[in-house]
């Protein structure tokens, strides 16, 4: 019997693993090309120890180095102070995709979907052929493990090379080294700018970093106080779809529909759980295995009907003011720094808060765009700038308020640096490289109200700035003519010579005066009157030596 072509196709047919997929659309997780696969790399591993040193409550200290192996091959070492793996975890962590603790958990981290280091892994081995080596030791009293590692594709397993026990110079902490092909550039999207914003935006760290030419450059650490440890919270109602609403019901192992409102979601306490199941027209102890579809379909319309307190914000963990402009001013030249945090908001049932930091004069260049720095959940964001939320708020900014140049629907001009950061238990990114924040309007929103706030006390202190330069501007033209003007008035009026000292400091006195600005100046009423009065008299001819013995007297 002919065999049909559906069965033929049929035959081609195979499930395809996560690691198989990457592998053939490595781009979507930022390794487009040999420079940004070099600065993914480090970045995915030290978000890692970022996290993990922070999880512990220890105050991370990150070595980095890159080693130039020529031919466009570089070895990338990051070391941390962490609390290190354990010795069955390695093997995962490092080789498998999609294989982590934050994905199922809503609350505040860099790492979100266990992608990351493993698909670094997965690069190293794709361009050089060489296995991960990672060693890891969890305690003094424990020894460290030593692993090389391959992730298999068609499996999505790791593939252990070697393993055995090793010397580690700390007691506890994580080492990974991986070969790959990259390329070293500096500039605006570089490892080295990487470093610096992460030392901005993490003040609590010190970070020791060689670059391929053998230079090493230490971020120091700006405080020893950790960042709050956000706690995990339960989904907020309003952040949910129907589907998954569904699949919530299905899984729960509460048996009614009223528990089940009040134990699987945050927000939700009697009252409320009574307001939506009425609107819903469903029965509080209606048996959760009953649920039909056309009845989470009502509760889904009932649940967006009703208000619920916003989620809490125990789940994230913002950077605060302060610590912006300590980060800003460990790592930037300016002469004015300010900084604002705005209140909690949410997207999607999701909280999140808005952070701005501006820095303005000093070393940053005057003649160029503002530099905009963005992060989320305390990690630079140096890539697809045009495509991000951020950007559109900074833009649609009216940035000549506050005493900037600005052209139609484009960047401030001017010595300036805008940090903007975003702390949320899921970031909104626009692709798995997460390089970009999603136009949520709720974010636009904070965006441009941060950056207001901020706008004004900048604009505050270039207004008085403005106001000093004229101030120092009148003084030298006054430094400049004053001898002129008293020689002058000795000439004129036949005065004694012995008088020019005199005249000279009143005359600066009274030129430097400028009505209605007494308050500005630090002057009294009355002390502007008298000043009047003394040039009343040199315009009426008297002499100056019987003015300066009146104030005198």
């Amino acid at each position: 019997m002919a065999t049909s072509k559906a069965e033929e196709l049929a035959k081609k047919q195979r499930e395809i693993s996560v690691a198989e997929f990457f592998e053939k659309n490595r781009h979507l997780l930022g390794f487009d090309n040999k420079r940004k696969a070099l600065l993914t790399t480090i970045k995915e591993a030290v978000d890692n120890s970022l996290d993990a040193c922070e999880e512990a409550d220890i105050l991370p200290e990150i070595m980095v180095e890159v080693i130039d192996m020529k031919n466009d091959r570089f070895r990338i070492i990051v070391e941390d102070n962490g609390p290190g793996i354990v010795k069955k975890q390695i093997p995962n962590i490092f080789a498998k995709l999609l294989y982590g603790s934050k994905f199922h958990k809503l609350s505040q981290s860099r790492g979100q979907q266990g992608i990351g280091i493993s698909a670094s892994v997965l690069y190293a081995q794709l361009t050089t052929g060489k296995p991960a080596r990672i060693i890891s030791r969890i305690s003094k009293n424990k020894p460290a493990h030593y692993y090389e590692l391959y992730i298999d594709t068609k499996t999505n397993n790791p593939k252990i090379v070697k393993e055995e026990e090793v010397e580690f110079d700390k007691d506890h902490g994580t080492r990974i080294e991986l070969d790959l092909e990259g390329s070293y550039v500096k500039g605006a999207q570089s490892i080295d700018e990487y470093l610096k914003e992460t030392a901005i935006i993490n003040p609590h760290a010190t970070i020791i970093y060689t670059n391929p030419k053998a230079e090493q450059f230490i971020f120091a650490r700006a405080t020893d106080k950790l960042p709050k440890k956000p706690k995990s919270i339960k989904p907020h109602p309003h952040g949910i779809e129907l589907g998954m609403l569904m699949k919530m019901i299905q899984n729960s192992y509460h048996k009614t529909i009223k528990a089940f409102l009040m134990n699987e979601f945050s927000r939700v306490g009697t009252n409320t759980a009574n307001e939506i199941l009425e609107k819903a027209r469903i029965l509080p102890n209606t048996k959760l295995n009953n649920i039909t579809r056309e009845e989470a379909e009502r509760l889904m319309k009932a649940i967006k009907e009703t208000k619920i307190q916003a989620p809490s914000t125990d789940a994230i963990s913002p950077i605060g003011e302060e610590l912006i402009i300590r980060g800003l001013k460990k790592e930037i030249r300016a002469e004015f720094y300010t900084a604002v945090s705005r209140p909690p908001s949410i997207y999607r049932g999701n909280p999140f808060v808005i952070e701005v930091g501006l820095a303005y004069g000093g070393e940053i260049p005057k003649d160029k765009s503002a530099t905009i720095l963005r992060f989320a959940n305390r990690v630079p964001l140096l890539y697809q700038q045009g495509a991000c939320a951020f950007t559109e708020s900074i833009i649609k900014t009216n940035w000549k308020s506050y005493g900037l140049q600005q052209s139609n629907k484009s960047l401030p001009q001017g010595p300036i640096v805008i940090l903007v950061h975003i702390a949320s238990v899921w970031v909104p990114f626009t692709s798995e490289a997460k390089e970009a924040i999603a136009h949520y309007p709720e974010i636009i929103k904070e965006v441009k109200l941060a950056l207001q706030e901020a706008g004004r006390q900048l604009g505050s202190y270039i207004r008085k700035k403005t106001r000093v330069r004229d101030e120092l501007k009148k003084r030298s033209y006054i430094e400049t003519y004053i001898p002129h003007i008293s020689q002058s008035l000795i000439d004129l009026l036949e005065l004694d010579e012995s008088t020019k000292i005199l005249l000279n400091e009143k005359l600066k006195k009274i030129l430097e005066q400028k009505r209605g600005k007494v308050k500005e100046v630090g002057l009294k009423a009355e002390d502007i009157e008298e000043y009047d009065e003394t040039l009343a008299k040199i315009g009426r001819g008297e002499t100056v030596e019987e003015t300066i013995e009146e104030d005198e007297i």
